[in-house]
């Protein structure tokens, strides 16, 4: 039996049924063959840019007999799919949001013909939900989990959703800073994570006054999202 994270069950939750979807970075192949052992009209492309995770995955997929149903693809990013394939979802999951959005950003191209984004940055959030407006793939859903002491965010984007998920009442920096949905849902999870954020930099700007050089656009955002914490969960 294969033993999945509950962060990798959340985001295989939101692959449709019977999709055709790419993993970029599989971690093994284990989100491709949970999603393929549950759901026999599925296909999987796994995505690696190194050649020991591309052997690796290649491992899981052999041990579980799922040969007919994944594909393990050595490539970086999103060069990896190719029209043919007729993949309708990416997921990109477990890493940074500067470099999810060099991914995006780099072969954007090859996003015309898919529908589904399920995105899972370990940080900088706010950089993946200003680029999926720019790509125009709105944000469609979001939420938030915490697994083993890390809180983790998920960001689904669907290209036929009209984009309703920002108010424009509110501050669209604040939206993409906080998650517009998880801003809605202000679940406990939510809380614990922007708490924490709070004392994290709260404890930067009392290092500041001590620091011999002082960034003041630094010092005037951290001073922002302080206060927009102190707003929405203090």
């Amino acid at each position: 039996m294969l033993k999945l994270s509950e962060r990798l069950k959340r985001i295989a939750y939101h692959i449709p049924l019977g999709s055709r979807f790419a993993d970029i970075g599989s971690d093994h192949a284990y989100l491709c063959s949970h999603v393929c052992l549950q759901d026999p009209n599925a296909f999987a492309i796994a995505g690696e840019v190194r050649e020991g995770p591309y052997a690796a995955a290649q491992k899981t997929i052999q041990k579980y007999q799922l040969e007919h149903s994944i594909q393990v693809r050595l490539g970086d990013g999103l060069e990896i799919i190719h029209e043919t394939d007729h993949v309708d979802t990416v997921v990109i999951a477990g890493m940074g949001g500067k470099l999810m959005t060099e991914i995006l950003r780099k072969d954007h191209k090859k996003l015309r013909h898919i529908n589904q984004l399920i995105l899972q940055p370990n940080t900088n959030a706010e950089l993946v939900r200003e680029l999926l407006i720019h790509l125009e793939f709105p944000l469609s859903d979001e939420e938030i989990m915490e697994e083993n002491h890390h809180i983790y965010e998920i960001l689904i984007a669907t290209k036929q959703q009209d984009n309703h998920a920002y108010d424009a009442s509110i501050s669209l920096d604040k939206q993409l800073y906080f998650g517009p949905y998880l801003m809605q849902q202000n679940s406990p999870v939510f809380h614990k994570k922007w708490l924490h954020e709070y004392e994290h930099i709260t404890n930067i700007l009392s290092q500041i006054p001590h620091s011999k050089e002082q960034d003041n656009d630094t010092i005037a955002l951290l001073e922002k999202r302080k206060s927009w914490i102190e707003e929405l969960v203090k």
